[in-house]
């Protein structure tokens, strides 16, 4: 069966879709900005459990899906639309007003006004639709498509962490407040992730970014989406992964860890390359950000290989994959 990937693929060939590939489509506005729009489907027991989750924590993480695309592209966001399909008896409930609840605390934080949506019936499950849009000096949204061989990869935080949490989610672990720090820490990195703004402003508006994309899949899916778009492959260091330091707490094997934060997901960190050349004046100016060089860009086009110590072996991408 076909992958939403190659299905996504298949379409923008075949109907000659350019301005589908990115994070977000990049939309001209005027003569000075490009508009960028994103769109995000969340589905109930696919992307979500009420089982483990609340209202609140899902609209969050409605919002914030969506805002990791716009900080992928550099992009300051400025407006979003929500719209949201219940079952009747999710209706009867509070359920729908604690989810504005957290989709709007989260667009308050970010500035970022809501200027629609719609609230339509489901017979069984939760659809959540999420569009958001940003703006970008005209021409210079960053592109998945812009590494070149000899750029450094890096990440602008510790990864794994969301994957931590949704194995402790499906163990039967809850979020609490009066629960340890550790536990507390993982679950809200699945549960209530942080969007990426201000990293990702920061490098478009200082010109570090050659490409980027949010880490949403996992760190060797979207490494991939990279290396397809710009044509070129990569290496990775495992002992150069910013494993969640949380993660200590719940796992012992390196294995383990590594699984996590290569095909977890969900981290909404995000990955990008630079040149070089650069790389002097990048440590000199983000004093203040947790940026980590984990690999570099090769020549070996689709082949993304994960180095650990003397080993060397082709990194196959095994992120979320909705089919």
């Amino acid at each position: 069966m076909k992958t939403e990937f190659e299905f996504i693929k298949n379409i923008r060939q075949k109907y000659s879709l350019g301005k589908i590939g990115d994070d977000c489509a990049v939309l001209p506005k005027d003569s000075k900005t490009d508009l960028v729009v994103t769109t995000d489907l969340l589905v109930e027991d696919i992307d979500f459990k009420l089982e483990w989750t609340c209202a609140e924590f899902v609209g969050h993480k409605s919002l914030a899906v969506s805002l990791s695309d716009v900080a992928a592209m550099g992009a300051k966001p400025v407006w979003a639309m929500v719209s949201i399909g219940v079952p009747e008896k999710i209706w009867k409930t509070d359920f729908v007003e604690q989810f504005y609840d957290g989709y709007y605390r989260l667009s308050n934080k970010f500035n970022v006004e809501i200027v629609g949506g719609d609230v339509s019936k489901t017979p069984d499950k939760i659809v959540i639709d999420s569009i958001v849009a940003g703006e970008v000096k005209k021409g210079k949204a960053v592109l998945r498509s812009g590494a070149k061989v000899g750029d450094l990869i890096f990440a602008t935080g510790e990864l794994g962490g969301a994957s931590g949490g949704l194995k402790m989610l499906e163990n039967g672990v809850r979020y609490s407040s009066d629960e340890k720090v550790w536990k507390k820490h993982l679950l809200l990195r699945q549960l209530q992730p942080s969007p990426q703004i201000s990293d990702g402003e920061f490098l478009q508006k200082n010109k570090f970014a050659t490409s980027m994309i949010d880490l949403s899949d996992g760190l060797s899916s979207d490494l991939m989406h990279i290396c397809h778009a710009s044509n070129v492959g990569a290496k990775i260091f495992a002992d150069k992964i910013p494993f969640d330091k949380k993660l200590n707490s719940l796992s012992n094997s390196f294995e383990e860890k590594i699984d996590f934060a290569l095909n977890g997901g969900e981290d909404f960190e995000l990955l990008f390359t630079i040149n070089p050349k650069k790389i002097f004046r990048i440590e000199k100016t983000s004093e203040n950000r947790n940026f980590f060089h984990i690999g570099e860009i090769t020549a070996n086009a689709a082949i993304i290989e994960l180095v650990s110590g003397r080993k060397v072996e082709v990194l196959k991408p095994k992120g979320f994959r909705h089919f």
